[in-house]
């Protein structure tokens, strides 16, 4: 066992990437859910994202590319949990567990032919000099454009949630659909583009994962990190910034468990995987006597015509 074997500048570093795909998709949950929507479909969404985005980067070459379809994937597929939800008025519960059964079987199916397949790498973000600064330099100038995507998508939801009208109105359908409706508001097309919003944030941490941090296809790959997208959105209270926090926290015990793998640490390597579902069950449980409470209408069918 070499403990000196990990350095930590490249962990932190490290861990920044290992929090982009649940930031994506826990954050596009939360709009979804603010709005009183309810997807347990967000691992179904995030495999779609991850196999859409790998074949089109493999047979186009852009990376770039690739993750602008699979963002149109995830929600492309998130439109089928509308139609059940929304116009059909299924249970949430049951639609968004079907959801990512044909997810994860759709993804299987179109993935059949790229196993073994490595696709165009995306390059980092040019930031010059201040790539080369001491520390600083490692950890927060050395990542691709998508770490800063998701930075940027957290920043974004939390001022339209907390300063536009566009935030008042859907947390208004979240909390009150009804009252949102009585006041002219459309409910359905509001969530439904919530869900799509939804969807396409974990198209894109399923195609991180496919593209960037495992560049390569693996049928099931995403491996749960959907579901723990899910229990960040409650750590969070349904607040952006503790998505972040609750993804660097997800991320960093991912990280460390790597690290201490390859440090030899003589603890058996599937008590090292389990770790980081571990910590997130734990940290769920200690903030169960948190005050915040849900939105209002979250998981409520909308009955009224539009």
């Amino acid at each position: 066992m070499d403990l000196s074997a990990i350095n930590p500048i490249i962990l932190i570093a490290a861990l920044i990437s290992a929090a982009t795909p649940i930031l994506l998709a826990a954050t596009g949950e939360l709009v979804a859910e603010r709005a009183g929507v309810l997807n347990l479909g967000v691992e179904g969404m995030m495999i779609t994202g991850a196999i859409c985005g790998f074949i089109i980067t493999v047979n186009t070459g852009s990376p770039a590319l690739g993750f602008v379809m699979a963002a149109l994937g995830g929600a492309t597929l998130s439109l089928l949990f509308a139609f059940l939800t929304q116009v059909a008025l299924a249970n949430q519960v049951a639609s968004g567990l079907a959801l990512t059964l044909f997810g994860l079987g759709l993804s299987a199916l179109m993935g059949q032919s790229y196993v073994g397949i490595k696709p165009p790498r995306m390059g980092d973000v040019d930031f010059g000099p201040l790539a080369d600064i001491p520390v600083l330099g490692p950890i927060l100038f050395s990542h691709d454009p998508i770490v800063y995507l998701g930075l940027l998508v957290v920043a974004s939801v939390w001022a339209v949630l907390k300063f536009t009208r566009m935030g008042l109105v859907l947390r208004a359908v979240g909390e009150n659909h009804d009252a949102a409706h009585a006041l002219g508001y459309k409910v359905k097309r509001i969530r439904t583009l919530a869900i799509m919003f939804g969807g396409a944030c974990a198209g894109l941490g399923g195609a991180y994962i496919s593209l960037i941090r495992v560049p390569q296809w693996t049928e099931g790959m995403t491996a749960g990190v959907g579901w723990i997208a899910l229990a960040l959105v409650v750590f969070a209270s349904w607040k952006p910034w503790r998505v972040l926090l609750g993804a660097y926290l997800f991320g960093g015990i991912t990280q460390l468990q790597l690290n201490l793998q390859g440090a030899g640490v003589a603890i058996p390597v599937e008590y090292l995987a389990m770790s980081p579902y571990i910590v997130t069950i734990v940290v769920l449980v200690i903030l169960a006597k948190d005050k915040s409470r849900a939105p209002g209408s979250l998981g409520r069918i909308f009955h009224a015509s539009q």
